[in-house]
C-alpha cells in the first residue's frame, strides 16, 4: 500500500477558503493559519494520510523552519524562497513507487509543474469541499457511535420485548 502525502500551499488556501479569507481581511493571519492547520489535522486523522503545510517566508529573514502543529508538518520557506519553489523540490524528492504525493494549490502554473513531476493536484476549493465532506462524515459517525452507546447493544426489537417484560412485571 502506498504512503500518501498531501502538501498544501498554506497561503493559497487562506486566500481561497471563505472562513480564512474573512480572517485574512481582518488582518488575523495568525488565526487563519491556525484554523487551516486545525482543519488539515482533522482531515489527516480522518483520511489517514500525512499532511504538510507550506507557508512562504520569502520576505522574512532566516532559513527554512519546520515544526509540527496538531500533528501536521508545518514548513516556513527560507528567505527568498516561495512555497511553490519549495513544493516543487520536495515533490521531486518524495515521489516514488511507494509514495503518492498530492499537492493542494489553485496556482495553475504550479499545478501543471507538480503534475509533470508525478504528483496529483488538488485545487484549493476541491480540498475545502473534501475537508467539509470528511468533517460531516466524522460527525455522522460520532453521532451514530454516541447513539449506539446510549442505546446499548440492544436492537429496537429487543428493547421492545424488554419493555413488555418490564410492564408485565409492574402489573
Amino acid at each position: 500500500m502506498k504512503k500518501e502525502i498531501l502538501i498544501v500551499d498554506g497561503y493559497n488556501m487562506i486566500g481561497a477558503w471563505p472562513e480564512l479569507v474573512k480572517l485574512k481581511n481582518q488582518d488575523l493571519i495568525e488565526e487563519a493559519r491556525d484554523q487551516l492547520l486545525q482543519a488539515l489535522s482533522d482531515y489527516q486523522n480522518y483520511e489517514g494520510n500525512e499532511v504538510w503545510c507550506v507557508f512562504d517566508a520569502q520576505f522574512v529573514p532566516g532559513i527554512t523552519k519546520e515544526y509540527s502543529k496538531y500533528r501536521v508538518k508545518v514548513i516556513f520557506t527560507a528567505q527568498g524562497e516561495t512555497a511553490d519553489t519549495y513544493i516543487e523540490g520536495v515533490v521531486k524528492k518524495l515521489r516514488n513507487v511507494l509514495t503518492e504525493v498530492y499537492v493542494a494549490t489553485s496556482d495553475l502554473a504550479e499545478q501543471q509543474l507538480v503534475f509533470s513531476k508525478g504528483a496529483q493536484r488538488i485545487s484549493a476549493m476541491e480540498l475545502y469541499k473534501d475537508i467539509k465532506r470528511s468533517k460531516k462524515a466524522l460527525e455522522t459517525e460520532s453521532r451514530r457511535f454516541r447513539d449506539q452507546r446510549q442505546r446499548g447493544t440492544w436492537s429496537d426489537d429487543q428493547l421492545e420485548v424488554l419493555r413488555e417484560i418490564y410492564k408485565d412485571m409492574l402489573e
